[in-house]
């Protein structure tokens, strides 16, 4: 499977994505990975196509780091809301790709149903790797809901219209929670046990931490001066 190389294709692609309906994995988790891509920093606009990228990929069991991988490249599209998949997927695709070690489900900084066609990112790459993927994000994108009680693994829906997307979730008191979202092969619940079970002493899922991590020290070592660092 390749990715769509125009909005057009793309959001024709992804109404094809949200009526799928490939089995989910089960609740047993070995190898988590996570993945992550920047961009330049201190330059104006949203992003261009061209912006020069850093995408890193993570690999943990048991919170333990397997590898860690950095790839370089260009962004494939301009950043256009619910068009994530042309700027950041094949990115990212090569990032997972560069992996040697095995990966049971990935972590990804984008939406899955929360999304105006019901398959963002997260969705998008999972069916491209052939890889059950959850997203985790800061906000959701299109879903509204209230946070849940503020106690670790205390969750409260995120819905479009009367349709649960996604959810929010604490992951340690005293923390602003996380957005959870089922991508490609997930449930909602399994999502959950996942996110909770690459979590401990910080609120970053331990594989996405890392991905973030290893992107953001490539980014400060092969960006120019102009870039800020």
């Amino acid at each position: 499977m390749t990715w769509p190389p125009t909005p057009e294709a793309l959001m024709a692609w992804q109404d094809e994505l949200a009526r799928a309906a490939a089995p989910p994995i089960g609740p047993g988790v070995g190898a988590i990975g996570g993945c992550f891509v920047c961009f330049p920093r201190g330059e104006t606009g949203p992003g261009e196509r061209g912006d020069r990228a850093w995408a890193a990929a993570a690999v943990t069991r048991r919170r333990e780091d397997m590898q860690t991988v950095v790839v370089t490249g260009e962004a494939g599209a301009p950043y256009v809301p619910g068009l994530l998949a042309l700027r950041e997927g094949p990115l990212l695709e090569a990032a997972v790709r560069a992996l040697g070690a095995r990966v049971d489900v990935l972590l990804v900084d984008a939406t899955g149903r929360d999304h105006p066609r019901r398959a963002g990112l997260a969705t998008a790459l999972g069916a491209v790797l052939d890889v059950p993927t959850v997203g985790v994000t800061h906000r959701p994108l299109v879903a509204t809901g209230v946070w849940p009680e503020d106690r670790r693994g205390a969750a409260a829906p995120l819905r479009i219209g009367d349709e649960t997307v996604a959810c929010w979730l604490r992951v340690r008191p005293g923390g602003r929670p996380l957005v959870v979202h089922p991508g490609w092969r997930t449930d909602l619940d399994t999502a959950i046990a996942v996110v909770l079970g690459a979590t401990a002493r910080v609120r970053t899922p331990e594989p996405l931490r890392r991905a973030r991590t290893a992107a953001r020290r490539a980014r400060a070592v092969g960006a120019g001066p102009q870039d800020g660092g």
